[in-house]
């Protein structure tokens, strides 16, 4: 753990309760008067507080000092995901975010499962656990769009991913990528990429959604 999150971190006294005094009293066993870090993930600050008060519930500590210290992607990359599992979701999401992508917007497609509800708090909490381990200073965006006519329209230099001859390269400068969900795209989809930048991955296996997301998200970013 490379800090741990509370948004009120910055403040001269924290109050620790709830999650948060669990973890850091009964599974971490931190003491009196040791030191521990906190981030509230919006300043980009590291902030040094000690253990001033521990009762059964409820702690208080005491800011020492602070320090400037922003782990944040090195390239802005949006990437836009067709709608999958949530469960899926839920266990790629810690690892799209350790690689460094700025920003996931949902789409439902034509062969996304409709009865598929992606729940944004549960992402965050996962968002959050996923910083408190990489050391992610900022929490990724996460939106949602209606369709992806409407997203299409609406953002400028999207790419989308797909069958074709033209292979993403560590090079590319791709902002906005669309990948599809499992079974890929519709042929009524697929028009709607006909003036857009289509690129593939160089692999002749048929990758899941998912893997799809890492790999190219790894090429791009790292």
């Amino acid at each position: 753990m490379q800090f741990v999150y509370h948004p009120k971190s910055g403040e001269e006294i924290l109050e620790i309760e709830g999650e948060v005094y669990n973890y850091l009293f009964k599974v971490r066993r931190h003491k009196k008067n040791e030191r521990v870090v906190f981030r509230n993930l919006k300043d980009g600050f590291l902030y040094f507080y000690d253990i001033t008060e521990v009762s059964r519930k409820r702690a208080l500590l005491t800011l020492v000092h602070r320090e400037k210290k922003e782990i944040v992607p090195k390239k802005s990359f949006h990437l836009i995901w067709c709608v999958v599992d949530p469960k899926t979701v839920e266990k790629t999401l810690p690892m799209l975010n350790e690689i460094g992508i700025g920003k996931i917007t949902f789409v439902y497609c034509d062969r996304s499962q409709r009865n598929f509800k992606i729940k944004p708090e549960k992402l965050q909490k996962i968002l959050i656990n996923s910083c408190q381990q990489c050391g992610r200073s900022s929490l990724m965006e996460i939106s949602f769009a209606k369709n992806l006519s409407k997203i299409i329209k609406e953002t400028n230099n999207i790419v989308v991913l797909d069958f074709s001859e033209n292979k993403v390269k560590n090079t590319d400068n791709i902002e906005n990528i669309v990948v599809g969900p499992e079974g890929g795209f519709s042929e009524k989809e697929r028009e709607l990429f006909r003036d857009l930048k289509v690129l593939g991955l160089d692999t002749e296996t048929v990758l899941r959604s998912e893997t799809a997301a890492l790999a190219l998200s790894m090429k791009v970013l790292l």
